[in-house]
């Protein structure tokens, strides 16, 4: 398929142009590695040393600042307080919108560099104000229970590799020689769970799924999106760990792709090849291989123990010479030492608005029984679900800090107004996993608002200056590096909540408060919990602050207080509770039973999938699901509130694939929503009135049964993604729904028969055939006949276009000799003789579809 070609972008450019950028941008990178080059060598060996570790520190004779490498843009700038916090990637992927993924590549490029330079150029740069960011996450999401793959562009090589091309753009800017971050894709390969075991994990991957599945995204992420850097994974390959493997740094990935970057590990990956790879015997030996490799980074402090490799003569000093150029070529590159850079102009509006389109474009419809929906202005809606609003769900993890955060409750209410909006939180996510205590419990006194009364004092104590006094409806909070209250600062104050909790009904209670601790922070900071005057939960130091267990005979109200002292670097604070499932149950179905139609925001969060979680609990472990259906807590709250008979409306708010049988079954219409962002309440009721016509589309395969896929533990492809999996799914990669209809004419092709190596363009004509406007996804599908190994159909081309009620276009894709390429068992990717088919459509070919055939004639080998 052509690349993209930008909204926006310049057309008709001559060639002597392109030729002149072209020696431009070759001559600069060597401009670059050579005041590198000079740099290094006024060094010592001990600087050097010091340099190739994640939190580099100054060289003042050199006048070198401090530079911490770490940083994150997974879907909008993390961890450096408030920026805008886009959809997750999983939804960034369920768009299937090139042209989107480069804007919010550019979106988050750009806040990086405004905040890096807003603390100065010449000043130390601590751990995420930098201008490295160590994304985009292309790793393959093989299997649904792993909980990262929320982090990524779903299960298909082709769909990840353009999203990760045209996000690491985004990130990187149009001039190569100076790019506004360095884009980092990871982790380089073979790496999706599971979580538990991570960090000595080896894996025995065959040479066509190495080829075929696991390389191709990073392969275009390098070649085609020139991405500055990359990280290796922590799990070792066939005995070796990535980031100390020769043939995949060295032969792969600067041999054959032509790498000029620089290569960083994972977080502590060079001691895990120590103590868990037991690949050498100290970090010594550990750190020699990987530096010997082609590693130059180290995130960690592993790397200190190149002083003694050193000196036993493991590593010489051209070995630190090398990764320490590279280093600060990429320094240089992006202008760190450059006195003339300036700041860039970011427009907090303008990246709302690009955070709305993107949680709108990724809203996937999957049924819609009898058009239910949109819903019709006037709608008496009953929302419920632990989902409707929480947080959480909206930034999921590697997020900013969200300047106004958009729940779907918020935004129903926005949408069809408050008066026509009720709520009930009818359920917890799972069996033991609290939830955050909704509006409707809290009273800020007696006979006042919803919500609780928060004050707000200057100082780590409550005798400070009062400055705000506000209702909050919730204690649910991010202030990761930003302030809860104008007048204050990101740290140093304190807060007290007080009200009344109105329980649903009898029965037992268990309270808790949840605080967003930082990495490396030491201690928590003093929380204080109160109900009716007595202390129930607490904590003053290292420990997490404790459950309560109550119980109560009645709905009465009951006086809450609690109190924080932010005095440290925790990011957050959330009053949890888990109810008693009758009493929520009831109050779920009293809601259902005033309203005209339910919508129920269910699924999964950020605090039972993610990244090496402290979980445990049925269905969950550590970060990863044991089962992928909808859990049991959840499941009994859709079928409480369908019991009255009124429409139902589900909304999917995950970062994988749930089971959803029964909603499949009985609901009346669902939508993924998946974890939406900060305007991803407004997206999501915007979509549910009509507002704006869904189109995105499934970027994984949503199986029936955990018991459908082989071991977890297995990396072998077979049985996995549409393209090897021979059972019946729940919902197909490439599924959606529209509000209107779309027709197509059988595809054209430029030649049924091909030469080997030759391309080959395809063209489609697509109607509108409904009443109404919308986008449609276009997708291109090739098969191999009787051929052995080949996958059941691939992904070869996809664009994502906006039609009119009648309107019609043709769509052109252009396949190239990779596109209609097979890899062999012995991982030999070759275009081969024989007959083809393709398929055009909205979704992968149905049942019956009559495909277009082709034949390729001849042989060719294609480039690794």
């Amino acid at each position: 398929m052509r690349p993209v070609k930008r909204r926006g972008a310049i057309t008709g450019l001559t060639s002597a142009w392109l030729l002149a950028v072209s020696v431009s941008a070759s001559a600069m990178p060597d401009q670059a590695t050579a005041q590198a080059s000079r740099l290094v060598a006024q060094m010592t060996p001990a600087e050097k040393i010091s340099q190739l570790q994640s939190a580099s520190p100054a060289i003042p004779r050199l006048n070198v600042p401090a530079y911490e490498w770490w940083s994150e843009g997974l879907h909008g700038l993390a961890r450096d307080g408030e920026a805008t916090v886009f959809p997750q990637a999983i939804g960034l992927a369920a768009s299937w919108d090139a042209d989107l993924l480069h804007a919010v590549g550019g979106a988050v490029a750009a806040q990086a560099r405004d905040k890096f330079l807003a603390t100065g150029l010449h000043e130390d740069h601590g751990r995420y104000n930098g201008l490295t960011l160590w994304s985009p996450n292309i790793n393959i999401f093989r299997d649904p229970r792993w909980g990262r793959g929320q982090e990524t562009y779903g299960e298909d090589p082709h769909l990840t590799a353009t999203l990760g091309v045209a996000f690491i753009e985004g990130l990187q800017g149009d001039d190569p020689a100076h790019p506004t971050v360095i884009a980092t894709p990871k982790h380089f390969v073979v790496h999706s769970g599971p979580e538990p075991g991570r960090h000595g994990f080896d894996v025995d991957v065959s040479p066509h799924d190495l080829e075929d599945t696991y390389l191709p995204a990073f392969r275009a992420a390098i070649v085609d999106g020139h991405a500055g850097s990359i990280m290796c994974a922590y799990n070792a390959i066939h005995g070796v760990p990535a980031c100390a493997l020769p043939w995949l740094l060295g032969e792969r990935l600067r041999g054959d792709w032509g790498f000029k970057g620089f290569v960083v590990t994972d977080c502590d990956a060079v001691d895990d090849m120590t103590k868990f790879h037991h690949y050498r015997t100290d970090n010594a030996g550990s750190s020699a291989s990987a530096l010997r490799a082609g590693t130059d980074l180290n995130c960690g402090v592993a790397y200190d123990s190149l002083r003694k490799a050193l000196a036993e003569g493991q590593v010489n000093e051209h070995d630190l010479d090398t990764a320490a150029t590279r280093l600060f070529a990429a320094r240089y590159r992006l202008g760190m030492f450059d006195t003339s850079m300036s700041r860039p102009h970011v427009d907090p509006d303008e990246q709302a608005a690009l955070a709305l389109r993107a949680a709108s474009e990724s809203i996937v419809l999957l049924k819609n029984r009898a058009d239910v929906l949109p819903l019709k202005p006037g709608t008496r809606i009953a929302v419920v679900g632990p989902n409707a609003d929480a947080l959480s769900v909206l930034e999921a993890n590697y997020h900013g800090t969200a300047r106004h955060p958009v729940t779907p409750l918020d935004g129903l209410r926005q949408q069809f107004g408050a008066q026509r909006v009720s709520y009930a939180q009818g359920a917890t996510l799972a069996e033991g996993v609290p939830v955050p205590i909704p509006v409707t419990a809290l009273r800020s006194g007696q006979g006042g608002a919803a919500g609780l009364k928060g004050e707000y004092f200057e100082g780590s104590d409550l005798f400070g200056k009062l400055i705000v006094t506000r209702t909050d409806a919730k204690v649910d909070m991010d202030t990761d590096h930003a302030p809860p209250a104008k007048g204050l600062g990101a740290s140093g104050y304190a807060v007290r909540w007080s009200g009344q909790l109105l329980p649903p009904g009898p029965g037992d209670y268990t309270l808790s408060v949840r605080v967003d601790r930082c990495f490396d922070c030491r201690g928590h900071d003093p929380v204080h919990l109160y109900l009716d005057g007595r202390l129930i939960s607490a904590t003053d130091g290292d420990q997490e602050p404790t459950a309560a267990k109550i119980h109560v005979d009645d709905a009465q109200p009951h006086d809450l207080r609690l109190e924080w002292q932010h005095s440290g670097e925790d990011q957050g604070i959330h009053l949890q509770w888990i109810a008693p499932p009758e009493a929520q149950l009831a109050e779920a179905r009293r809601a259902a039973n005033d309203a005209d139609v339910v919508v129920a925001f269910v699924c999964l969060s950020p605090e039972v999938e993610g990244e090496e979680l402290k979980v445990d609990v049925p269905g969950f472990l550590g970060g990863d699901r044991t089962d992928i259906g909808l859990p049991s807590t959840q499941r009994k709250l859709l079928e409480a509130v369908s019991a009255g008979g009124k429409p139902l409306v589900v909304v999917l708010m995950s970062g994988s694939a749930v089971a959803m049988t029964w909603a499949k079954d009985h609901a009346d219409a669902i939508l993924a929503a998946w974890y939406p962002g900060e305007q991803g309440g407004a997206a999501i009721a915007r979509t549910l009135a009509g507002v704006v016509n869904p189109a995105g589309r499934l970027p994984v395969t949503f199986y029936r049964d955990a018991r459908d896929l082989p071991p977890f533990i297995d990396y072998d492809m077979k049985g996995r993604t549409y393209r090897y999996f021979d059972g019946e799914p729940l919902y197909g990669f490439g599924d959606g729904l529209s509000y209107t209809t779309f027709a197509y004419d059988a595809p054209v092709l430029s030649s049924a028969r091909v030469k080997a190596g030759d391309p080959m363009d395809v063209s489609v004509r697509v109607r509108n055939t409904g009443a109404r406007s919308g986008d449609e996804v276009v997708q291109l599908y090739l098969a191999y006949p009787g051929v052995a190994g080949a996958p059941r159909r691939a992904l070869v081309g996809f664009q994502r276009i906006p039609l009119a009620a009648g309107e019609q276009r043709i769509v052109q894709f252009h396949l190239d000799a990779r596109a209609l390429s097979l890899v062999d068992a012995a991982g030999v990717r070759a275009v081969r003789a024989g007959r083809y088919e393709l398929f055009a459509g909205g979704r992968q070919p149905a049942a019956g579809q009559v495909p277009v055939t082709f034949t390729i004639t001849g042989h060719a080998d294609v480039p690794r």
